[in-house]
């Protein structure tokens, strides 16, 4: 499975790991809804199970996918400050995006 992370968005990701609450937690990148040939993404923080892919980045930020769903594989998780601030995950092969 493929993730690709913008440097903006590198950093965000990068401060909620060093959170209390991120402690022994990876980033985790998870489709929120279903719509037949798209679908919408969201963040969290989790810990890896056995259906997981750990996604190595270019920004030192693993990243867990889950292996069953097609739509994971391949996104890039983007983070803009203009116009307004926003996390943007989409996924090209899949010709959709979502803003979180």
């Amino acid at each position: 499975m493929k993730c690709k992370i913008n440097r903006n968005a590198a950093k965000v990701l990068k401060k909620m790991l060093e959170t209390e609450e991120a402690e022994g937690k990876m980033i985790r990148v998870f489709v929120s809804e279903h719509h037949g040939d798209h679908a919408h993404y969201d963040i969290k923080l989790d810990t890896p199970t056995e259906n997981d892919e750990i996604v190595k980045t270019d920004k030192d930020i693993d990243i867990l996918l889950d292996k069953r769903d097609a739509f994971l594989d391949g996104v890039w998780i983007q983070y803009f400050y203009v116009p307004q601030e926003e996390m943007i995950i989409t996924n090209s092969s899949m010709g959709h995006h979502h803003h979180h």
